[in-house]
């Protein structure tokens, strides 16, 4: 049975609560929205934020997350080549007028997908993917479910309004949350203007806060007649990085009104601390029968919180090390977790671990060290 070390600290910081929509009016037109911390998940803000609504374009989303979980697999690279359909090209609504057989890259495909919300580049890329529409719409709704997304049913991979095609405010905040973390993602949809076909097709991005809002990163507009307008906004400021979904909306400046009302709550409301940094090092700990009798010791991953700036609680870091370390010890081997609680709940933890590499004493290592201890005994 391992033995460990347990040391207890106390630090009396800053941490937040959860906001629900009766705690706040920011006077939104929208018919649904919520504000979401990405790190934490944290809901910040929320107004009927499960109520199940078309959500347009920012369909789009999910398609993204599963193109860019495709590359993250090494089932597909940017610089692949798609080429598009009679049906992605018989697409309506927002276009990149991709013909039937033109052939454009991943990399392509994505600008048209997340700057230009081209339904046919979308379309292009689900055949890409599965074969079909369809069988990429099923993989899209097998992925909602394993995210939680209890308030979801995708019938279109691009959002074209159909009937049984919905989601809600909080879903969309959690399938968002997925694609941000792909951090390639943000070079396509901060992208303010651009081009396809060496220059022969413009992009301009749908969503105007990527040039109006400091510090926006995304993320997906949609609109149609029957969704209204919609948006699934983020930004990241302070090393806060939240997300901002707007549903039915009455206008597009509405939307984008309304993601920046949110925004600017959660700016404004909230920040995020940093207490512990990856590679902070916790000081040496002894190890046994190594050639050095000392490993410092590092914090594997960094721990950081969100906290409302008004109100503040005891923390409580917990750092467990194993008793017994035994050489040889490789630079990064876990000897130990550190974690963190508040009023008793864990909030996170991060490995501890070995910050160098120690090697084992040899037998001749072993005989001058019992040598030595027998000299400075004389």
């Amino acid at each position: 049975m391992k033995r460990f070390l347990s040391l207890v600290i106390v630090f009396s910081l800053i941490f937040s609560v959860k906001v629900y929509a009766n705690d706040v009016d920011l006077k939104l037109s929208a018919r649904s929205a919520i504000l979401m911390d990405y790190e934490t998940g944290e809901v910040l803000y929320s107004h009927n934020p499960h109520e199940k609504l078309p959500p347009a374009s920012v369909t789009k989303i999910m398609s993204m997350l599963l193109i860019m979980e495709e590359i993250a697999q090494k089932r597909l690279t940017y610089d692949d080549m798609v080429t598009g359909s009679e049906r992605a090209k018989s697409m309506g609504g927002s276009t990149i007028f991709l013909d039937e057989g033109e052939s454009l890259s991943v990399r392509d495909m994505l600008k048209g997908i997340a700057v230009a919300s081209g339904n046919d580049a979308t379309v292009a890329m689900a055949e890409h993917i599965s074969g079909t529409v369809e069988a990429f719409v099923d993989k899209m709704n097998n992925r909602a479910k394993e995210l939680g997304m209890k308030n979801t049913h995708f019938i279109t991979c691009n959002g074209l309004d159909a009937d049984g095609h919905y989601s809600s405010a909080y879903d969309i905040a959690l399938m968002s949350r997925e694609l941000m973390k792909y951090e390639d993602i943000f070079k396509f949809t901060t992208i303010w203007m651009d081009s396809l076909r060496d220059g022969e097709f413009t992009l301009s991005n749908t969503n105007k806060l990527i040039r109006f809002y400091e510090g926006a990163t995304g993320l997906k507009t949609g609109s149609t007649s029957i969704a209204k307008n919609c948006i699934s906004a983020t930004a990241k400021r302070d090393g806060m990085h939240l997300i901002a979904v707007v549903m039915a909306a009455p206008t597009s400046k509405d939307r984008f009104s309304d993601a920046s009302k949110m925004l600017n709550f959660g700016f404004n409301t909230y920040k995020v601390t940093t207490f512990r940094k990856t590679g902070d090092s916790l000081g040496f700990c002894d190890v046994k029968k190594g050639k050095e009798n000392k490993a410092e010791m590092l914090y594997n991953t960094g721990f950081g919180y969100l906290s409302k700036k008004s109100e503040s609680k005891e923390i409580e870091e917990k750092i467990i090390i194993n008793k017994d370390i035994i050489a040889p010890l490789s630079k990064g081997d876990i000897i130990g977790k550190a974690e963190f609680y508040q009023d008793g709940k864990l909030l996170g933890s991060s490995d501890i671990i070995s910050a160098s590499d120690i090697e084992k004493k040899s037998l001749s290592d072993a005989f001058k060290d019992t040598f030595d201890k027998f000299l400075t005994k004389k």
